[in-house]
């Protein structure tokens, strides 16, 4: 019972240890503090980019003797370009980008097609110019000029900065004529990518999100870089059911969007997504009016991904990121840097990576203490503290060895008190040597009596 008194408690203590170690590695950084709108505008920039497609046409003028048509046409650098710019998604880790198809139209065309719009749009500039009809500058620049050649240009504009050329995949048909999508090739590797999503389980005013490049963010008040900069706007879905004239889906939407947003990813609260944006309603007043605007169901893009032989696959770019946006939110900025380090090892062009290193490195000093880092450490203490409470349980409960019982009197039989020892005088040896029998010798042979007596008693 003594024994009891003593381990039981250090037994609990033990236990408070490991159960301690357990809750300990239990706790997960939280980014409640953080809104889901933030989460996915966060998620989802890296693999959000320009698409710049369009034809470069060269020219040719040919009468000597109109210095100032020239003048306008060597300013020009003899060439106009036609085409434009939209946004795109990032959905391989090796390069595959999903975008409208008259976004790239201009590069996909005839080359008559492309020469005859160029000519029109050079003819527009002459007229401007000299302040004279268009048909009058048309009949005139087609007498003096003729195209030298046709340059077709796709190029993708990564959010940190890089320049890629594009190659079509799969092509659908522009607006109005089919199916607008279209799949393009970049090089990369580890490159930020996002989920396709399956539109056939959107709802009505579900949540949604518009990622791009509009042209009405742009402005000549930023800064060059802020060109590189996605804008995303939330809205809901206002439409599930409408059809183009060619009878392909669409979803409607009030999310503002304008030029440039063609192509750009309709996300849904998942991070997924769920169709790219395509084209506007009509102009009411001859202006433009926000908040209906329509976009191709991603089970649509899927058909041109599937033409285009790629499957939408994630990255360890993708899983280091996100993993270190969790811990920075949570405040645990020494483990976030790691994470944000190792995603500058895969995939140093990242365009948020630079950012949040620095940021984490600002605010170590703060950081939370990860328990779930040192797991090696705790199973070991709770292996350590387990073999010590049962050692402890052993010892108290096991390690008592049993004293023995004296056995019952035989009943009927009463038991008489020994008689006390008695040693005949002429019995007594003399045990201290000393010549003669006195009191000495008897108190030793009393106590050699008594041990010859306990010895038997106990056999």
């Amino acid at each position: 019972m003594k024994r009891a008194l003593f381990t039981i408690p250090l037994c609990l203590i033990l236990i408070g240890v490991i159960v301690t170690s357990f809750v300990l590695m239990g706790i997960k950084p939280s980014s409640s503090n953080i809104s889901q709108a933030q989460k996915l505008a966060e998620y989802t920039k890296p693999a959000v980019v320009r698409i710049l497609g369009y034809s470069v046409v060269g020219w040719q003028f040919n009468n000597p003797n109109d210095p100032e048509v020239d003048a306008i046409l060597s300013q020009l650098n003899y060439q106009t370009v036609v085409g434009g710019s939209g946004s795109g998604a990032i959905i391989s880790s090796d390069g595959y980008v999903v975008t409208n198809a008259h976004v790239v139209e201009a590069a996909q065309m005839e080359d008559e097609d492309i020469a005859n719009a160029a000519f029109d749009q050079l003819v527009t500039i002459i007229a401007d110019y000299f302040q004279v009809d268009y048909d009058t500058a048309y009949e005139y620049m087609l007498t003096y000029t003729q195209y030298t050649g046709i340059q077709k240009v796709i190029k993708v504009i990564l959010p940190g900065g890089d320049i890629l050329d594009g190659e079509v995949k799969s092509y659908g048909a522009p607006v109005n004529e089919g199916k607008d999508v279209a799949v393009l090739k970049i090089e990369g590797k580890n490159l930020p990518t996002l989920k396709l999503g399956n539109s056939d389980n959107i709802q009505n005013q579900g949540n949604i999100w518009v990622s791009g490049y509009p042209a009405a963010a742009d402005s000549d008040l930023l800064s060059p870089d802020s060109s590189l900069v996605s804008s995303m706007n939330a809205g809901q879905i206002s439409a599930i059911d409408k059809k183009t004239e060619q009878g392909s889906p669409v979803i409607q939407i009030n999310a503002a969007a304008t030029h440039g947003n063609s192509g750009g990813p309709v996300i849904n609260d998942k991070g997924e997504i769920i169709g790219l944006l395509t084209f506007r309603g009509d102009t009411v007043n001859g202006q433009e009016v926000q908040g209906f605007n329509f976009s191709v169901p991603v089970n649509t893009v899927k058909e041109f991904t599937n033409q285009a032989g790629t499957k939408n696959t994630s990255s360890n770019t993708d899983k280091l990121y996100k993993e270190g946006l969790e811990l920075y939110w949570g405040g645990y900025y020494d483990n976030a840097l790691e994470k944000f380090e190792a995603v500058q090892r895969l995939y140093p062009n990242h365009s948020e990576i630079k950012k949040f290193i620095t940021n984490s490195e600002q605010r170590a000093g703060d950081s939370k203490t990860l328990w779930s880092d040192y797991k090696t450490i705790f199973y070991i203490v709770d292996g350590v503290a387990a073999l010590l409470i049962l050692l402890l349980l052993i010892f108290t409960f096991v390690g008592k060895r049993n004293r023995p019982v004296p056995l019952p009197a035989t009943a009927g039989a009463p038991q008489t008190p020994s008689a006390p020892q008695t040693i005949p005088e002429n019995t007594i040896p003399d045990l201290n040597g000393d010549g003669k029998i006195d009191v000495q010798d008897i108190i030793l042979a009393l106590q050699e009596q008594q041990k010859k007596q306990q010895k038997k008693d106990d056999e």
